[in-house]
């Protein structure tokens, strides 16, 4: 079975936590603090395995998350960073935010690789907290959460040449004769259910070629899986256009082809083509060859009458495909010119309050919301902290500006709060 799309949950690694400790040695009495910071949570990484062709790994699991970091210790020890957890890709993959449809990234050729969700922070010891009005500071932050996501994965084959055709046009035995491919073959429609890869050797030159299942009518709808079938020749560079020779009507399979591709994606009706007039070994192809000849010479396309079974001419189609190939510029140069989309960095400072009714708010920003999941309510000193960090924000003046009152709940990221008590937003 040929899997070319997935959906999977990814989550970075937590932050280790930070501790409180103080330095307990003979002769000394009053020993400062040395609570050591957490280690940071490991990054999860995609990158390309060339040995891949599938994304068979992500049926068997769904669910990946990289190593928390270590929490820190006493005498100032900083705890270990958690092990960014790597995952292999095929080329040509293309990682989607499920919730959005927004591409995070797109795979495509060896060295390729992108971290899609981060690690969460080390939370600091108590260490980090000491100063010259509080001395001995008896409170540390939890680590930070590292970030999760719902990703949808899908592949498209990365080839120099896509052979595309209807059904039983015979696209499956080219494959096998110029290439070490071995794709299931019979003759009936449909032999071919999943897209097949073969590497062709021309004079010392290796040529990727991807059997693309036969193409009918409404495919650009997804009829008969023409979506499945369709988003893998838009990575392709050349198309070998494969025609059946005992097809009562080769043009008419020829335009219907065309128009699906050009439905689908109109950028596919100006990739460059090289039609193959296949089956010339039976008398039926060699009677309507001249009128297909003329036919597709007329729209400027270049045209060869091949059979795949004796493999007449298919040398010829090869080096005709290596040809055209050499004339069209290298698509990698392309892609590192693009200049890069510089995109402002979001304020992190920034909050909203949104008042959800019955005496409930919420307050999100990105680093209100951090604080908060970092902080350590089981220290009074890190509440009190955390009160301060509101004032400075303008958070509690914002929220009284919003009307909220005594006694309403305050949620902020996991953390409820009550307004007006002392030990959440008092005096």
């Amino acid at each position: 079975m040929f899997f070319d799309q997935a959906r999977i949950y990814v989550k970075a690694g937590d932050g280790g936590n930070g501790v409180v400790s103080f330095r307990r040695e003979k002769f000394v009495p009053r020993g400062g603090p040395n609570g050591g910071n957490g280690g940071r949570g490991g990054d999860v990484i995609f990158y390309v395995d060339p040995g891949l062709n599938t994304l068979a790994a992500f049926k068997n699991q769904v669910h990946y998350r990289a190593e928390r970091g270590v929490h820190g210790g006493g005498a100032n020890k900083t705890g270990a960073n958690g092990t960014d957890l790597r995952i292999p890709v095929p080329p040509g993959t293309l990682v989607y935010r499920a919730e959005t449809g927004d591409v995070i990234a797109d795979l495509t050729h060896a060295g390729d690789e992108e971290r899609v969700v981060r690690g969460g922070r080390g939370g600091r010891g108590n260490n980090s907290f000491k100063s010259a009005r509080n001395k001995a500071p008896r409170m540390a932050e939890k680590g930070e959460p590292g970030e999760e996501l719902w990703l949808e994965l899908e592949l498209k084959l990365v080839a120099d040449v896509g052979i595309v055709g209807v059904p039983n046009a015979g696209k499956s035995t080219l494959l096998s004769v110029v290439s070490a491919a071995k794709p299931k073959i019979a003759d009936y429609p449909f032999t071919t259910i999943v897209p097949n890869l073969g590497v062709a050797e021309i004079n010392h030159r290796q040529i990727v070629l991807a059997d693309i299942p036969g193409l009918m009518e409404g495919a650009h709808e997804g009829t008969g899986l023409g979506h499945e079938f369709l988003r893998h020749i838009e990575r392709t560079r050349v198309l070998i256009h494969v025609l059946a020779g005992d097809s009562p009507d080769p043009l008419g399979d020829f335009q219907a082809i065309n128009q699906e591709m050009s439905l689908f994606n109109p950028a596919l009706a100006d990739k460059p083509q090289i039609v193959a007039f296949n089956k010339m070994d039976l008398p039926m192809a060699q009677e309507q060859w001249p009128q297909i000849e003329a036919a597709i010479q007329v729209q400027d396309l270049p045209v060869i009458a091949i059979s795949a079974v004796t493999r007449e001419n298919v040398q010829q189609l090869l080096y005709q495909v290596q040809a055209l190939l050499d004339e069209l510029p290298d698509p990698l140069p392309a892609a590192e010119e693009a200049l890069p989309e510089i995109v402002p960095e979001a304020d992190e400072n920034r909050f909203e309050i949104v008042n959800l009714g019955d005496g409930e708010w919420r307050v999100t920003g990105i680093a209100i919301e951090r604080t908060a999941r970092m902080t350590n309510w089981d220290y009074y000193e890190a509440a009190m902290r955390f009160q301060r960090i509101l004032r400075a924000m303008g958070i509690r003046d914002a929220l009284g500006e919003a009307g909220v009152q005594e006694g309403d709940t305050v949620h902020i990221a996991n953390v409820e709060l009550i307004w007006g008590y002392d030990n959440a937003f008092g005096e």
